[in-house]
């Protein structure tokens, strides 16, 4: 970079396109040629909780699912989950996905960084559930039955500004133990299509679906 460039700002969820006027080896000293408009954001506030998957794949879905709107991302430790964080790993482990989800947002064009919580327990996932306007699991069961209606039923009643928390197990699924006690803290199952995803996979498609339906239908 240097002086006379354009780079943008983001300020408060606000974006602006500045000039650099002087760099030094402390600060860069910029002035602000206009605001931008349109919203790089999601009209509605999507958490993606993940239970631990194995290798690097909650890498690939924070970036994938920063690219593609999410507001913030919880991994849990699933009943299922073969991963096992302890603290010293969780906090390295956080301290890299932040910068993956900051690196990733500033390549969308993002005006936000998503939030990246600490490991939780499922006790502490249950618990979080009076935060949130609507909270779904995705289950493959429910696709298996048939199901196709709660996921698109839960985003048509949703209003700007709102908060959805999703919820997706890791490789081998949700235990039955945890979808019932999902459903009996307010959470709704649901399938996403008649394909059984990937637990990388599934919150990919479902934040699509929410950019399709909050930025595309009008």
């Amino acid at each position: 970079m240097s002086a006379g460039d354009h780079i943008y700002c983001c300020v408060n969820g606000k974006t602006a396109v500045c000039s650099i006027d002087e760099i030094t080896s402390e600060f860069i000293n910029t002035a602000i040629v206009e605001w931008v408009e349109t919203s790089s954001e999601l009209p509605v506030f999507v958490t993606i909780a993940s239970g631990l998957p194995k290798g690097d794949k909650l890498e690939l879905i924070f970036q994938k699912g920063t690219e593609l709107g999410a507001a913030a991302f919880l991994p849990f430790q699933a009943s299922r989950s073969i991963v096992k964080w302890d603290a010293k790993k969780a906090d390295k482990k956080v301290e890299r996905l932040r910068k993956i989800v900051k690196e990733a947002a500033e390549q969308s064009h993002r005006s936000e960084i998503p939030e990246v919580h600490a490991p939780a327990s499922f006790k502490q996932l249950l618990s979080m559930s009076g935060e949130y306007d609507v909270c779904l699991v995705a289950y493959e069961e429910e696709a298996k039955q048939g199901e196709k209606s709660n996921f698109a039923k839960a985003l048509t009643m949703m209003k700007p500004g709102q908060k959805l928390l999703i919820v997706f197990g890791p490789e081998g699924g949700l235990a039955e133990e945890e979808i019932t006690a999902l459903r009996e803290h307010k959470f709704v199952p649901c399938s996403l299509g008649p394909r059984i995803l990937r637990t990388e996979t599934a919150p990919l498609y479902a934040l699509s679906a929410a950019s399709y339906h909050f930025e595309l239908m009008g």
